[in-house]
């Protein structure tokens, strides 16, 4: 959630990002509301309590009739204290549930709007012209039977509709990718994660991801557990209700994970292969960080994002999301999009976001302020990226495909698979 002296401080800021976002503004109305009421319930509760602890010296000083008096003006001050403390608790609740209502603020610069009003930042490498090497390419679906790489119809028959298995060759592909990109991530300093794909209620929604869709969430009633659709959300929790030493510089995680998502909503939407499906395996980058330091830091995911991409050796393009398709936690996100060939469009390998303080708000992720002499503390930024995840074999699949149904290894990729080129099986 958002600091509430924001909303206080710059409330058209507030109202400015709920615009873009194609959010209701008066939020932000109801908000300062509530602030208000609870700060005066506050003020006449704190008042009426000192006033209480005054009448404890004056009946012990007190005699006879006048004592009586002032027993029984102490009881009914002690009753009107517990009815101002229950509206002040109960003020105090009604302003933290519409906060957790509100996504983060965006960021400057961001495209308003919906999915479709992304800004291109750039584009790097062009797409290959099938037709001028004289055939038409196969979809991932097609190569991937034919390499004896993917099984959809067994997928479907042991689990339902958008389930599949990676067999033989189409197994060794995601564990590369997957294992390229820890061997990256550590490169880079960070620490390799394991993450539990089931997380408590409350991890869930300090992530943020019971708030807008959580439609999109599988959750086990008899537990009270949930799925993960990203190691991000075990992630974030990792540090709840702690105190971070970022002296050094951010803490960077890099979990590997199982990952779940219902697609609610996705009736009818890439029903063919594995591009939309509901179980997927996935490395994603997390980083604890000042909140000064958040922009940099995003810039940096992004750019061992890039590293990633130009090792499977395809085209790709990078956007910068609009407000309205951000979701609640991010305050900017990038997005970097491969060329699919069958397709003739863009789609999404990997996206980094920036949620600022909002998660580690929720889930009171603090630090000590570097800035203070008195030891206070502050709560800490979160970002997160992806680095590899199974969608990536539609990709290199489509893009390195060869006439006769093979596929060129990315020489990456190539220590890791064990082969130079897939060939039909």
């Amino acid at each position: 959630m958002i600091d509430i002296r924001l909303v206080r401080e710059d409330p058209e800021r507030v109202r400015a990002s709920q615009r873009a976002r194609g959010e209701d503004e008066g939020i932000v109305d109801a908000i300062l509301a509530a602030d208000e009421a609870r700060r005066s319930s506050l003020t006449e509760f704190e008042r009426l309590r000192a006033e209480q602890k005054s009448f404890g010296k004056q009946v012990a000083a007190a005699k006879g009739e006048e004592k009586a008096a002032l027993v029984a003006q102490a009881k009914a001050t002690s009753d009107k204290v517990k009815q101002l403390q229950a509206s002040a608790d109960t003020a105090s609740e009604d302003l933290d549930a519409l906060v957790r209502r509100l996504p983060n603020v965006i960021e400057e610069g961001i495209p308003s709007g919906g999915e479709d009003d992304y800004a291109v930042l750039e584009t790097v490498g062009a797409p290959r012209d099938f037709a001028a090497e004289g055939f038409e390419p196969r979809d991932h679906l097609e190569l991937g039977e034919l390499l004896g790489a993917i099984d959809m119809e067994r997928g479907a028959k042991v689990s339902g509709a958008r389930f599949y298995f990676l067999t033989g060759v189409g197994a060794r592909l995601e564990l590369a990718i997957l294992n390229l990109a820890i061997a990256q991530a550590i490169e880079h300093g960070f620490t390799p994660m394991i993450t539990p794909t089931l997380v408590k209620s409350d991890v869930m929604h300090g992530a943020g991801f019971l708030d807008a869709h959580a439609d999109e969430v599988y959750r086990l009633d008899d537990d009270d557990l949930y799925l993960t659709g990203t190691s991000e959300v075990a992630l974030a929790g990792y540090h709840a209700d702690e105190i971070l030493d970022l002296s050094d510089g951010p803490k960077r995680y890099a979990g590997w994970s199982a990952c779940y998502r219902r697609e609610a909503g996705s009736y009818g939407k890439d029903t063919r292969g594995i591009i939309r499906v509901h179980q997927f395996q996935k490395v994603e980058m997390f980083s604890y960080c000042r909140p000064e330091d958040a922009a940099d830091e995003h810039q940096r995911l992004l750019g061992w994002e890039r590293e990633m991409l130009a090792k499977i050796e395809v085209p790709y393009r990078i956007i910068d999301t609009a407000a309205g398709d951000l979701g609640g936690p991010p305050a900017r996100k990038f997005d970097c999009e491969a060329w699919v060939p069958t397709q003739g469009r863009y789609r999404e390998l990997t996206s980094t976001s920036n949620c600022t303080t909002y998660q580690a708000r929720r889930l009171g992720i603090r630090e000590r302020d570097p800035n203070s002499e008195k030891g206070t503390t502050r709560h800490v930024a979160t970002l997160n990226g992806t680095l590899g995840t199974t969608r990536w074999i539609v990709a290199i699949l489509e893009n390195h495909q060869q006439a006769d149904g093979s596929v060129v290894v990315p020489e990456a990729l190539r220590p890791y698979v064990g082969l130079d080129v897939l060939r039909p099986a």
